[in-house]
């Protein structure tokens, strides 16, 4: 008897709004071990807030979320709990946030940039964390840089950074918020690469993007995000090659995708 593994982020019917504006409707998401998962859509569409609710950057309101065997937040019947800050900073940790922006801290170097959450938040011993800091920048080729300062970087060596900084934690999950969006064109492929990489060596990813030749050079599952719902989701040649709905469709072709 074949036995299904559990999905390492599962949400169910989450809702968020901000005020009257209902942004998240009631989404329903698995997310594999290993699984590169691409959120695309339009703008305003709650990929961004979507991500940001999955490590409680932002509350949902409703809905239930099961991360890496824990339980953030839970819905029965009426009653909506949300589990203590303990448990959602231990959660944050184990699935760090690559940013548009990149937000690294100006005033610290590459190196102490990337120690910071091993000292802070896992309370490593600093020697400990310099080795580990420095291993994470040699896997994105930034271990040369380790001294400079990040107005010394530019924007593509600053995201590398920030991914840096996110696989030092260790994590089995990693988010990225339109990580090239900010880039020179130039800048993508590089970033792009690494995250390529990262998905190769069995990482579980949630991306938000805006780029489709990044989406189908690399996702596994795409989800299209759209009015607050999970539209379609399927494979790359499922949603590029034969999307369900005529809303997808158009948007696929808006992006200047290839539909075969």
């Amino acid at each position: 008897m074949s036995h299904t593994p559990a999905p390492v982020l599962h949400l169910e019917q989450v809702y968020k709004s901000y005020g009257e504006t209902a942004v998240l409707r009631g989404i329903d998401l698995k997310v594999f071990q290993g699984d590169a998962v691409f959120l695309i859509g339009p703008s305003g569409g709650g990929k961004s807030t979507l991500l940001r609710c999955i490590n409680f950057l932002e509350y949902p309101d409703a809905g239930t979320i099961t991360a890496l065997g824990e339980k953030l937040c839970s819905q029965n019947r009426a009653h909506f709990e949300i589990a203590p800050e303990k448990t959602l900073r231990h959660a944050r940790a184990r699935m760090p946030m690559v940013f548009q922006q990149f937000n690294l801290f100006s005033h610290q170097t590459v190196l102490e940039n990337v120690m910071e959450g091993l000292v802070t938040v896992k309370k490593i011993p600093k020697r400990e964390a310099t080795v580990l800091a420095r291993t994470a920048l040699d896997r994105v080729h930034m271990l040369q840089k380790q001294n400079n300062y990040p107005d010394q970087l530019s924007g593509g060596q600053k995201q590398r950074v920030a991914i840096a900084r996110a696989l030092a934690m260790d994590p089995p999950v990693i988010l990225f918020d339109e990580p090239t969006s900010a880039l020179d064109p130039e800048l993508v492929s590089g970033v792009q690469a690494i995250i390529q990489d990262l998905s190769s060596q069995g990482l579980t990813l949630l991306v938000v993007t805006h780029d489709p030749a990044f989406v189908q050079s690399t996702a596994h599952t795409v989800c299209f995000c759209g009015d607050g719902y999970i539209l379609e989701s399927g494979t790359v040649n499922e949603i590029y090659g034969n999307p369900r709905t005529e809303r997808v469709r158009k948007f696929i072709q808006s992006s200047g995708a290839h539909l075969s």
